[in-house]
Formats: C-alpha cells, sequence, structure tokens
C-alpha cells in the first residue's frame, strides 16, 4: 500500500490511562477516551523545524473526529497500550509524515479542551522539539496540508485568525515561547 494513503489508527487502538502525575492506571479505547468530557490520558505534541528554522504545521484530516480541518503543530498522538513514548513518537512520526528524527522532550502537562457533541481531549501531554527535512511526504489519511512558517508568522497568523487552529497548539506554543524560550530558541528564530 502507498505510504502517502495508510489508515494507521482506530477507535480502537487502547490509550494508555493516567493520573494528573502521568503515572499509568489501566486501558481504554480511543473512541471512549474522547467520549463526552474525555477521560485523562497519555499523549505527545511534536514541534520541528526545518533547517531554515521554520516551524512545520500540518492541517488536520477532514476525517478527524475532533478538530478536523484545523491547523496544528508538527505532530501529536498518543502512545498505544505497551508502548514507550520513544516508541511512540517513532511510529507516528513515520504514520503521519513518513519519516523519523531524535527528539527532545521539554516539558508534560494536563490540558482539556471541549469539541461539543464530538467529544474532547483530556490530555496529559508530552511536548517535544525536533528537527523535519523540508520536503515531505505525508500520509493524507491523517494529514490535509502541510507548510512552514516563521516563528513571527506563525504567530501573527494565531493572533489574527485563533479560530484555525487546535487548542492545544495554541497553549503548547504559547508556553514554549515564555517558559522555555532557551530550547525553543535552539530550533528557530524568535523576536
Amino acid at each position: 500500500m502507498n505510504e502517502q494513503h495508510r489508515i494507521v489508527s482506530s477507535e480502537r487502538e487502547q490509550l494508555i490511562l493516567v493520573d494528573r502525575n502521568d503515572n499509568e492506571l489501566g486501558f481504554l479505547s480511543k473512541a471512549a477516551c474522547h467520549d463526552g468530557a474525555g477521560v485523562l490520558h497519555r499523549a505527545f505534541s511534536l514541534f520541528l523545524f526545518n533547517d531554515d528554522g521554520k516551524l512545520l504545521l500540518q492541517r488536520r484530516s477532514g476525517n478527524k473526529r475532533l478538530w478536523p480541518e484545523f491547523w496544528s503543530n508538527s505532530c501529536c498522538s498518543h502512545p498505544r497500550r505497551g508502548e514507550s513514548m520513544e516508541v511512540a513518537t517513532r511510529r507516528r512520526l513515520r504514520d503521519e509524515l513518513n519519516f523519523e528524527t531524535a527528539l527532545k522532550h521539554v516539558y508534560r502537562f494536563c490540558y482539556t479542551a471541549d469539541f461539543g457533541a464530538a467529544g474532547a481531549e483530556n490530555e496529559s501531554c508530552h511536548v517535544y522539539l525536533g528537527r523535519a527535512p523540508s520536503e515531505l511526504h505525508p500520509n493524507d489519511s491523517e494529514i490535509a496540508a502541510i507548510r512552514f512558517v516563521t516563528a513571527a508568522d506563525f504567530e501573527d497568523e494565531m493572533a489574527r485568525f485563533p479560530e484555525r487552529f487546535t487548542p492545544w497548539c495554541k497553549q503548547e506554543w504559547g508556553e514554549l515561547r515564555s517558559r522555555y524560550r532557551e530550547q525553543l530558541s535552539r530550533y528557530c528564530a524568535l523576536t
């Protein structure tokens, strides 16, 4: 099967339930984790930059249950039952963007975000930084579009059109910018 059209996720996959300190509590289907107000589960978000310091953004597939067609950070997902974060992030990069890269863990936080009748996010999310090649061939079953932007252009667009972006992307970037500026500045130019 063509790597750019593979189905790589399912509402049946088992995610890792955690407490607010990220201690493992058990497992539940992806669907059940996102029903109603959501059940706290482990997740990750990746912010990837090319050699010119531009951030890779993805527009989520229209088939996504939560925030379809919204712009978001480079890659985000969940470790599955039995997966370490290292294995999960490597798998998801291959699944969505068809490449691998070294990642630097920056921080973890808990958040919730409601998407009305479709469900909600309730996640203990680990945030990473890394590099991406400028030429990518994303899996269109997961990603509708990609683009690279400067940090300044990204911030300007989020300020003018916040409704175009996922809530976690906006929140994580704000944290990276304010609390982890030194680590972020190793990947991109900040004004």
